[in-house]
């Protein structure tokens, strides 16, 4: 997991976090390594056994009441022993004033504290969205990306195998791209995985013979979107004569990214198999199985249920003879 030290965070600009620095200017190197933020809450009481010091601690109107609350020595005593778990930052919301002791510890403690005008409940979004973005992992996958009836689907293959041309006649049978050729994959929290195009390539596609061709501009805003969750991995590989292919769809495969697995299919790639239809018909069926149905599953249900009643009327058959 990548760091961020509060220095980035406080020359933040396109973010909006709209964050000054009012003490503890020596801990600016401090280093943010999680996404998530903490309020102290119990923390401002002495109890520090579920303090996470590696998040940013979030001080509010009902924080800074309590403090206000307590004697000056009891306020300082709690204070110091919270600082001494090396914080990386306090950050007070509402654009309010920190009491004189608690500026006088954390700059005493190298502890870096900052301020926002924000309300709180709109501080923690934008800072959570905005960590997620810049501490949670992330990769550049080679492949395609399509929203296919709302599921992102993933296509990956070797170079030439095809993929764009799928995307592409799924573009035209109503579907959505989202990034051709070079795909930026996020986690996000709780355990998702967002794909979305870079920069330079965005709505662009190659395509063999043709070039380089804008999706948004061919086909209109409809047919493109800007990220999308992967639900889906579809490969995309040749057909090798006499290789066993998985003919009843009931073993599940999963490909792993970022740490995740991802529900993945192989389609076998030959003249005369309509490959964008196989496509399309594997995220129908990946919708139905998030729905519970699974098909291949049915079936093999359907069948051992055909085989135990044909052997018991056959075995029941037997015995009936052997009696007679």
């Amino acid at each position: 997991m990548n760091g961020l030290s509060v220095q980035e965070l406080l020359g933040e600009k396109e973010a909006g976090l709209d964050l000054e620095l009012l003490a503890g200017e020596s801990g600016l190197a401090n280093l943010i390594q999680v996404p998530r933020i903490q309020k102290p809450g119990l923390a401002l009481t002495g109890y520090t056994t579920n303090l996470h010091p590696d998040r940013i601690q979030v001080i509010g109107s009902t924080e800074l009441s309590y403090l206000n609350q307590l004697s000056p020595q009891k306020a300082q005593a709690n204070l110091r022993k919270l600082c001494a778990l090396d914080v990386c930052c306090f950050i007070i919301t509402k654009g309010q004033h920190p009491p004189e002791f608690l500026a006088r510890e954390t700059e005493e403690q190298n502890t870096p504290l900052l301020r926002t005008n924000h309300q709180s409940s709109t501080f923690i979004s934008l800072i959570t969205r905005f960590l997620e973005e810049r501490l949670l992992p992330s990769t550049i996958v080679h492949g395609v990306l399509v929203d296919v009836l709302g599921v992102g689907v993933l296509l990956l293959g070797k170079s030439g195998i095809g993929k764009s041309e799928c995307a592409l006649d799924l573009v035209l049978r109503g579907h959505r791209l989202v990034a051709d050729d070079a795909i930026k994959v996020r986690m996000k929290l709780p355990a998702v995985l967002f794909g979305e195009g870079m920069d330079l390539l965005h709505y662009h596609m190659e395509i063999r013979g043709l070039g380089i061709i804008n999706i948004k501009h061919l086909f209109g805003v409809a047919a493109i979107r800007e990220r999308k969750k992967i639900d889906l991995a579809v490969e995309l590989v040749d057909w090798e004569d006499g290789k066993e292919y998985d003919r009843l769809g009931l073993e599940e495969l999963n490909y792993p990214l970022l740490g995740l697995e991802v529900p993945f299919v192989k389609i076998p790639v030959r003249p005369g198999r309509n490959i964008t239809t196989i496509v399309e018909v594997a995220a129908r069926n990946q919708l139905l199985k998030e729905m519970g149905y699974h098909s291949a599953q049915e079936f093999q249900d359907r069948l051992e249920k055909r085989m135990a009643e044909t052997a018991h009327l056959h075995a029941h058959s037997i015995i009936g003879d052997n009696l007679e």
